[in-house]
């Protein structure tokens, strides 16, 4: 499946906040959140907008890259990769309301970061502007959200390589270890676009759902793994070669991804899911 840069520029594409156990805490943002009650104690944290067509504000801007990041290394800046699943979903409502999402395909999903501290909102970490987040071109449908389905044998993974040398980035880590998943994280995600106002760090869904008409589709980004020791600390700089990879576990292992980074094989040739692969470069 593809989507072309023309078709990814129409769709709105938000991130979830905390789902996967230790990352917040790991990238210094869990203050953040003190104050945010959730329902139960693993919980995400909230969704948060990434990026809205046509929006009168900042979030306008379209961050998506599928080669590079770009961001201002002129002052120090602690710029993070978040390597992340996506999933393009079908919304249907009943009114205001959103009644029901349907997954249709995931790919590999960079939710690059600057760690500011005091933001008001986490969309002021989000969308600096152009190439400031990175996305696959290859999709893969989802036959079921459900266990039994293709993404019970879904891992992420991620790689740096700094001046000839191939560092792991994040945590092998499977989809299904996502705190919330299936037809939890779904529920989950209707009942947020639905009552999340503003508060904190989030923001208030429903009006920016009101704002865009109601999209039909929308993207999500599920949340990032927990970094290596590495990746806790290891902020992005120029010239660094950064991967992504999503990948099918029963075709594919940890081994296997490393050496296809180490090789700098050619995106089109994994044949195991999405691979992201991005430069990172100072804003020209």
């Amino acid at each position: 499946m593809h989507i072309s840069l023309d078709q990814l520029k129409q769709l709105a594409v938000f991130g979830i906040a905390g789902n996967f156990a230790e990352h917040l805490s790991q990238a210094g943002e869990d203050a953040d959140f003190i104050n945010v009650i959730t329902e139960e104690k693993n919980a995400p944290k909230g969704i948060f907008p990434i990026y809205l067509p046509q929006h009168a504000t900042f979030l306008s801007t379209f961050p998506l890259s599928h080669t590079h990041i770009e961001a201002d290394f002129s002052e120090p800046v602690n710029l993070h990769m978040e390597p992340e699943m996506c999933v393009l979903f079908n919304v249907k409502y009943t009114g205001e309301l959103v009644e029901s999402l349907e997954p249709l395909a995931f790919t590999a999903f960079n939710d690059c970061s600057i760690r500011k501290p005091n933001a008001k909102k986490i969309s002021e970490k989000k969308n600096w502007g152009l190439s400031c987040k990175g996305i696959a071109r290859q999709w893969t449908e989802i036959d079921h959200f459900q266990v039994g389905g293709i993404l019970d044998h879904i891992h992420i993974a991620s790689y740096l390589r700094r001046n000839g040398k191939v560092i792991q980035y994040g945590m092998d880590s499977p989809v299904i270890g996502y705190q919330y998943f299936y037809t939890k994280l779904l529920n989950w995600i209707i009942k947020t676009f639905n009552s999340q106002n503003d508060f904190g760090p989030l923001e208030h869904l429903q009006h920016y759902l009101d704002q865009l008409k109601q999209p039909k589709q929308i993207i999500i980004s599920l949340g990032a793994t927990r970094y290596t020791e590495f990746g806790e600390t290891g902020f992005l700089k120029p010239e660094d070669e950064i991967g992504v990879f999503v990948y099918h576990a029963r075709k594919a292992n940890e081994t296997d991804i490393e050496q296809f980074f180490s090789e700098q094989r050619p995106v089109d040739a994994f044949i195991s899911g999405a691979v992201l692969m991005q430069t990172v470069q100072q804003i020209k």
